[in-house]
């Protein structure tokens, strides 16, 4: 039925039936996404068929009150008479995830959010918000018992439910002291995989839960993403932007905005883990599973920092990021051993291991000659032919993997024999697109077809590719 609805609606638009009709890669929720298009580069369109007329009210509201904002959002072109159905304008397939290194298009994207957060406020009618209209003390508590039940409970630690109860009210109404002196639009889930990004500029795709409160909340989600993996650094310095962006309507305090991103970013990394909790434990989706430890080393990071005058919080909290560890990667019903090989940029940092046991090899191989000096092979990555011919005409490569693999094979056959379940191997190099790639590449299909018992897990962490072999 979705499929006959969108067709129509494509048909009563273009004059013709889609050509082709492709499912797009489901997120975390129940709506489909497809792709329409009429084939020789005819018009290309994105179909969306959800599962709650009112949600997609607010979306259809939301975005055409945005676009005539000037705002980028995808433009919605056709709604189906019973309101299920809609299309809207493409914008591709690149997100900001994939392209999160690029420090340039961060920092476009938190100066559109503050646009967002100014311009689009202006005339918002927050009675079409789903499913309700501000982020109150009510919708915290929302949030904080969805983290209590979905993964807290499921931990395995023991904790006081009336102290417990007590720090969440507090929290819950800090919060709603906060939105009330507020009366912007907030995006509610901005974070760079709701960004896309399409001939150098950003738009925003995913904001169907958006309601009245906080803009610091919006920084929190985006700043805070589990696996983004953004530096301390880089989160003040993003967070400085947004403020020069936003005194362009208002006196905006950066240090007192600083202040209001951590306290949103704990009850936005308490929320997504019951979010990864419910999606990665209950319905065994790996993404999910593979983000709950992230998600606690941001806990942990936060922890650090200070969360503030929480003290049952200050309490529980680190038991349960201890209990936490060696969720993840072989949290899926697999009981043998999961070697995870990545490539990076050492500007990045190292890769973060999510198996909790905080380990494994890292080379380096940046004493090789850099084909990313090379104005041919710049927009190429090691996973290219021509970057490959570069890199074992020269025969370095070949004898550097040689010695690793002779630590890595050692490693593994060791790990086998003493029922270990999981092995870190990581490549870095400058920009962690070439060389790093093209080694972990090689890695990766080395151990699998020495060890076929093995699993192993491939992340080329800088061009947002991660696969089972």
């Amino acid at each position: 039925m979705d499929m006959k609805q969108l067709n129509e609606l494509y048909r009563r638009y273009t004059g013709k039936d889609a050509a082709q009709v492709k499912l797009l890669t489901p997120a975390g929720s129940s709506r489909k996404y497809y792709r329409l298009s009429g084939g020789d580069g005819e018009v290309s369109l994105i179909g969306v068929a959800g599962t709650d007329c009112k949600e997609n009210e607010a979306f259809i509201y939301l975005s055409r009150h945005f676009y005539e904002k000037g705002l980028p959002v995808p433009r919605v072109i056709a709604v189906s008479d019973d309101g299920m159905c809609y299309l809207e304008s493409d914008l591709g397939d690149v997100s900001l995830f994939a392209l999160k290194g690029d420090e340039g298009l961060l920092e476009k994207a938190v100066r559109t959010l503050a646009r967002f957060h100014y311009e689009g406020s202006d005339g918002m009618d927050y009675t079409k918000c789903f499913p309700v209209d501000a982020f109150d003390r009510q919708s915290v508590m929302w949030d904080l018992n969805y983290f209590k039940y979905s993964f807290l409970n499921t931990s395995g630690i023991s904790y006081s439910e009336p102290r417990l109860e007590a720090d969440m009210v507090r929290l819950a109404e800090d919060v709603d002291r906060v939105t009330r002196d507020e009366s912007r639009f907030m995006l509610r889930d901005f974070q760079s995989r709701n960004v896309m990004v399409k001939d150098g500029e950003v738009y925003f795709i995913d904001y169907q839960g958006g309601r009245r409160g906080p803009s610091a909340y919006d920084l929190a989600s985006f700043l805070w993403q589990a696996k983004a993996g953004f530096s301390h650094e880089l989160r003040e310095r993003l967070i400085e932007v947004y403020a020069d962006e936003a005194r362009r309507y208002d006196d905006v305090d950066a240090e007192m905005l600083k202040q209001q991103v951590r306290s949103m970013a704990l009850i936005r990394t308490l929320q997504v883990l019951g979010a990864y909790g419910l999606r990665g434990r209950f319905e065994r989706k790996p993404h999910f599973l593979q983000s709950i430890p992230l998600a606690l080393g941001n806990l942990r990071s936060l922890l650090d920092e200070g969360i503030g005058d929480y003290p049952y919080l200050n309490e529980m909290l680190p038991r349960l990021i201890e209990a936490g560890k060696g969720i993840g990667v072989g949290d899926d019903g697999f009981e043998g051993l999961t070697v995870r090989v990545s490539s990076f940029s050492f500007k990045k940092g190292i890769p973060e291991d999510p198996s909790g046991n905080g380990g494994g090899y890292v080379f380096d191989c940046r004493a090789m000659d850099n084909p990313g000096r090379y104005e041919e092979y710049r927009s190429l990555t090691g996973l290219d032919r021509e970057v490959i011919e570069f890199l074992e005409a020269k025969g370095e490569i070949g004898r550097f993997l040689d010695s690793c693999h002779s630590l890595v094979d050692a490693a593994v056959g060791n790990y086998l024999n003493r029922g270990f379940n999981s092995l870190m191997v990581s490549y870095g190099c400058t920009g962690g697109q070439h060389r790093s790639v093209y080694s972990a590449q090689h890695t990766a299909e080395h151990i699998k077809e020495r060890f076929p018992q093995v699993r192993v897990l491939l992340c080329h962490r800088e061009q947002g590719i991660e696969v089972t072999l």
